[in-house]
């Protein structure tokens, strides 16, 4: 069994068994970047503080990168009894560099150590996340400007509800993802505080200089309690509730593939390289990837919750629990990216059909809401005209028209306010380029949306 840091205190060796039930190195492992790098500025730091010396320092940080080295290329040998990455590195480094490598860990300790190795962890992480979003967001961009023309039904309930063009539909979701984005970033700005320093809980009795350490790190700010920054993972919670909501949007277009590639709504066709077959029926063409997103998305929801539930109740400063927090933090963050990848990839081989889509944008009565309109502009009150547009839907539903098809003199028999122009305002083209109050489907207001979001997509790239 390896030596353990605290064995000074302890009569007997740890059991084996507690070694297996209490190492996360099977999950922690991949923090050993970001635990060098935070221990390179921590060695950097002690020397300028004269707390060790120039030449003990430059021993430490060459033996600290032959060891990441090691680890890149596979020649590491991790042992669980050895519990984490940082009791790792630092056995490895006293058999790199002799005893001088116990001199590392001064004014530190494994509690502010983990809380920078995670928020470096997570501040790399969430750019990778804001890069994956803003490739989506491009896609969906796209996609309208191909569809600017397509016209699709808007839906309430599930029922048909009003004509939109689908340009406008992708573009509802280039706005949720926007948000998305916008979360991540303002959370990254939380995460971006530098706890080291703050040892156990209590600080440390040595001269240590926070800001110098957070500088070589480009934290923008050190944390100003001590408790605090070793005992809270909040920061981490608001990414993963981030990725949480981000999935929810992939969750909900995933399902309106699900449905629009079915033989009931036969709107688009899933390329096949991004489908499967069944075992048994040979016809079948399955949408497993939207589905395979909705279902992860649940594993998300459970992520966050677990790390809801596992910091509830725990009292200040660091408590064993807080191990439990880096599978989730790294689950949420890894399905979050693999399923906006996939997605990124997938979307602009879909086969929009545009024919089924206008036909159904155009039947079901999807134009009540424009006869009621033309009445107000006749001067009926609204309420009136609903009523009126209402009955008139009733009779076309009983002849088996729909009201664009309906004779002049049946729907008269409503209101003497309707005239030969009536028919101009049921065209299903007219119907959605009326509609241009500010953020509303008209083509013209779709196309400058577009164009904003290109311009802005075009100006984070450059920033």
């Amino acid at each position: 069994m390896a030596d353990k840091p605290w064995d000074g205190r302890f009569a007997e060796k740890t059991d084996r068994s507690v070694e297996d039930f209490t190492a996360s190195i099977d999950v922690d492992r991949r923090l050993y970047a970001y635990d060098i790098e935070g221990s390179v500025a921590h060695c950097r730091m002690l020397a300028r503080t004269g707390i060790i010396t120039d030449e003990e320092a430059s021993e430490l940080i060459q033996g600290l990168g032959r060891i990441r080295r090691e680890i890149e290329h596979g020649d590491f040998e991790f042992d669980p009894g050895l519990e984490d990455i940082h009791m790792h590195i630092e056995t490895r480094l006293v058999q790199e560099v002799g005893k001088v490598a116990q001199k590392l860990h001064t004014a530190r300790s494994r509690n502010d150590q983990v809380a920078v190795d995670i928020r470096l962890y997570l501040r790399e992480e969430i750019l990778h996340i804001i890069a994956d979003l803003a490739a989506l967001r491009r896609v969906m961009v796209d996609l309208a400007k191909i569809h600017i023309d397509t016209v699709l039904p808007g839906y309430t309930h599930l029922q048909r509800a009003q004509p939109v063009l689908l340009a406008h539909h992708f573009m509802a979701y280039y706005e949720m993802l926007t948000r998305d984005g916008e979360r991540f970033r303002d959370a990254r700005r939380r995460v971006d505080v530098m706890p080291l320093g703050s040892a156990a809980l209590a600080g440390t009795t040595y001269p240590i200089d926070r800001d110098y350490t957070a500088e070589l790190l480009d934290f923008s700010e050190v944390s100003a309690n001590s408790l605090d920054a070793v005992a809270d993972r909040d920061f981490a919670i608001e990414c993963v509730s981030a990725a949480a909501i981000s999935m929810m949007h992939l969750s909900r277009c995933s399902e309106e593939l699900i449905l629009w590639s079915s033989a009931e709504f036969g709107f688009i066709d899933l390329p096949d390289a991004f489908a499967t077959g069944s075992s048994i029926m040979p016809q079948k063409k399955n949408p497993d990837v939207p589905e395979l997103v909705r279902g992860k998305t649940g594993r998300v929801y459970g992520d966050l919750m677990a790390l809801l539930s596992m910091m509830k109740a725990l009292p200040l400063a660091y408590n064993r629990d807080m191990q439990e927090d880096k599978e989730p933090i790294f689950d949420a963050l890894d399905t979050l990216s693999s399923c906006l990848r996939i997605y990124t990839k997938m979307l602009p081989r879909m086969r929009v059909n545009t024919e089924k889509m206008m036909a159904a944008g155009s039947s079901g009565y999807l134009n009540a809401t424009d006869l009621a309109d033309y009445l107000v502009n006749k001067g009926m009150a609204f309420r009136e005209a609903h009523n009126c547009a209402g009955r008139a839907v009733g009779h076309a539903f009983a002849k088996g028209k729909e009201l664009h098809e309906t004779d002049l003199d049946e729907l008269r028999g409503f209101s003497n306010l309707i005239q030969e122009d009536v028919y101009d305002a049921l065209q299903t083209r007219q119907t959605i380029d009326r509609r241009t109050s500010a953020g509303g489907t008209a083509t013209a207001n779709v196309r400058k949306a577009i164009e904003i979001a290109e311009k802005t997509l075009d100006g984070e790239v450059q920033t």
